[in-house]
């Protein structure tokens, strides 16, 4: 997994334009602790291999000397892309290391998945661990021991979550050293510890009011950080178009085997998915998203399994997912009000530990009584509302004006990844992991923790805020009134999210009726419901994945208010369509229609209000559009089961489809909308 990392990060730094010289310049803080780490983990396994006593008896000093001060040297360089994420990853496994006394344990069952056994460990540093999940097995770190089998010929092996993280890690970290020398990312470091940041210009198109001015900073808009900048991009220039923040095209470095497309070369290197992966709070973001999400779905999983096997009753695995829903609807503006009154990194961070720590119960609150699984799942979906508006509302201190709509497709393409390969894997992994469901919940609470470790690394520029501008005192109530007083003045996102309360009823009917869409309009025979179903639900999983990275890769050049209201129409033409057409190949097709064309309104109409929020405002604002869109497909979940039992399914998607088209051009009688 680890050399996997390396290539990966290689490769795609040369594919991006990168030089391979760059890492011959490599300076890192504290170099002398990072080489001494290494030396003391390499000589203490050979003397033990070699049956020196003593550092058999002194192996837990010893290799917690070499991890601590492997830690050290990475906390050191923390600020580098990347390496904020290996140190996640090192510290789970040397947490792992310390609980076994000097040993990393591999889990026997994951031994087995991958197609080993016990005696093919011939390592004198692993161990291990029994298959029982007992108290034993929480006090040896099982959940960060190697779990994870990789049963595939030639790299046949069992990692840990720690090794993802490192591996995610030397990725990063590679692709930013190849695409940018180590002078540039040490100009980039100093820049996010100074915080003497420069407020960035807006889109010439997008107009604020004086009480409206935003007051947010990103990280790498400062002045060393621009250098760093031009310095690997090219000079910035203003684009009439699109606004300040675009960079003048950088010369080509010629690569072998592709010196004959040097300005897609350029391209890719000015691309900013390119600069978000060189942004190393972006990307510490980014990762501890995607691999607290995996988590999520295995934990989904193993729930769904987990009240199935003690209920025998649909009834009650669907009132896990109702209560896994009503959090949204009654606190996401509480939310927003309390998160923008708080330190909103904090928020993140503290938000995964607490998830961590009721995920942990889940397992002795299903021994105790199945019942206590539901509150559980009633507070971690709560805990979850905080989550994500401080996630929306930190993302545009992070990065550049330029590069906002590029991070917020990102962000989707992270959730898109856990659904379509995420959802998989994880049913596999349950699957394996048969009786011992435990460890699924716990593996999700490594997750968590892995990731609010991953998340205190990032360095969060304060909100810059007016010369003489005086904060002011109010209270919670005024506060929650002044999010919603703002939203109602400004005709763009009230537009926005009036047309997102209408145009999302629809995907709520298709949510609750799509298995019965399946068997009333695709007739399939038997089983095969669920196969149809399983393909109908990969379509729109596809569709997410692809319209997240065209958003990302094409969406700046076309104005938010338009793409929004393509999105809407499009999505409501397949939705319409999908009502009257009775084939699997072209039901097919309309879904992942609707997915691509869900990612092309999404991804805008998010962006739309980063960049038109001030940033004290963003967190109620948001929990108020959250509030109102969740409470929208909620009732269309149960409006859509009456009336499909009445008219049957089919026919309910399809008009509900025209009133989500309806509701997309409706935002061309706006023209504040239409412009946006």
């Amino acid at each position: 997994m680890l050399i996997a990392g390396v290539v990966l990060g290689l490769i795609l730094g040369l594919v991006a334009g990168g030089s391979i010289w760059n890492l011959a310049a490599i300076n890192l803080r504290r170099m002398g602790l990072l080489i001494g780490a290494v030396a003391v983990r390499i000589a203490t396994e050979a003397a033990i291999s070699n049956g020196i006593a003593v550092a058999e008896t002194y192996r837990l000093l010893l290799f917690g000397l070499a991890y601590a001060m492997l830690l050290a040297g990475l906390w050191s360089n923390r600020t580098h892309p990347g390496l904020n994420v290996a140190f996640v990853g090192i510290l789970g496994n040397s947490i792992a290391i310390v609980a076994n006394g000097g040993h990393m344990p591999i889990w026997e069952p994951s031994l087995g998945a991958a197609g080993l056994i016990p005696a093919d460990v011939q390592s004198v540093f692993h161990t291990v661990l029994g298959p029982a999940l007992d108290a034993s097995f929480l006090a040896h770190a099982g959940p960060l021991a190697d779990v994870i089998p990789i049963p595939f010929p030639i790299v046949r092996n069992v990692a840990s979550v720690g090794d993802v993280f490192l591996s995610f890690g030397l990725a990063f970290f590679l692709f930013a050293t190849v695409v940018r020398s180590p002078q540039d990312l040490e100009a980039d470091e100093e820049a996010r510890w100074s915080g003497t940041a420069a407020t960035p210009a807006r889109r010439p198109d997008v107009t604020f009011r004086e009480s409206r001015l935003p007051t947010r900073t990103p990280a790498r808009a400062d002045v060393a950080a621009a250098r760093a900048l031009d310095a690997a991009f090219g000079p910035l220039e203003v684009d009439t178009v699109r606004g300040a923040g675009a960079h003048a095209a950088a010369p080509a470095i010629p690569l072998p085997g592709i010196g004959a497309f040097p300005k897609v070369v350029a391209r890719a290197r000015q691309h900013p998915y390119v600069r978000l992966a060189v942004n190393g709070s972006f990307s510490a973001l980014w990762t501890g998203q995607i691999i607290s999400l995996f988590g999520d779905r295995i934990h989904q999983i193993a729930l769904v399994f987990l009240v199935s096997a003690a209920t025998n009753s649909t009834i009650a695995v669907a009132a896990v997912f109702i209560a896994a829903t009503i959090p949204n609807l009654l606190f996401s503006p509480i939310a927003g009000t309390f998160v923008d009154r708080w330190d909103q990194h904090e928020v993140l961070v503290v938000s995964d530990i607490l998830r961590a720590a009721l995920v942990l119960l889940i397992p002795v609150a299903a021994l105790t009584n199945i019942l206590l699984v539901y509150p559980l799942t009633f507070l971690i979906t709560s805990i979850s509302v905080f989550f994500r508006p401080a996630r929306v509302a930190v993302l545009p201190r992070l990065v550049r004006d330029d590069e906002l709509l590029a991070a917020n497709s990102a962000t989707w393409i992270a959730e898109t990844l856990a659904d379509v390969v995420g959802y998989t894997v994880a049913a596999v992994f349950v699957l394996f992991l048969g009786a011992a469901l435990p460890l699924a919940f716990w593996l999700d609470a490594a997750t968590y923790l892995a990731s609010a470790a991953l998340l205190s690394t990032i360095v969060v520029p304060p909100l810059a805020r007016r010369a003489g501008e005086e904060i002011r005192k109010t209270s919670f109530g005024e506060e929650f009134r002044d999010g919603w007083r703002f939203l109602r003045s400004d005709t763009v996102l009230l537009a926005n999210t009036l047309q997102a309360t209408a145009a999302q009823f629809s995907l709520g009917i298709v949510i609750a009726l799509g298995p019965v869409y399946v068997i009333q309009a695709l007739h399939p025979a038997g089983f095969e419901s669920r196969a149809y179903y399983g393909l109908l639900e990969t379509a729109i999983g596809a569709g997410n994945l692809v319209g997240g990275f065209v958003v990302g890769l094409v969406g700046a050049r076309f104005a938010r208010g338009r793409t929004v209201i393509v999105g809407y129409a499009v999505a409501g033409a397949c939705i319409a369509l999908l009502g009257v057409t009775g084939n699997l190949a072209i039901a097919f097709g309309l879904m992942a229609g609707i997915g691509v064309a869900n990612m092309v309104f999404v991804i805008p109409s998010q962006t739309l209000f980063q960049e038109r929020t001030p940033g004290e405002l963003l967190g109620r604002v948001v929990g108020f559009r959250f509030a109102l869109v969740f409470g929208s497909m909620t009732l269309a979940m149960a409006v859509g089961g009456i009336l499909g039992s009445v008219l049957g399914a089919a026919p309910v998607i399809g008009a509900f489809g025209l009133v989500t088209l309806a509701a997309g051009l409706a935002g061309l009688l706006v023209p504040a909308v239409r412009d946006a």
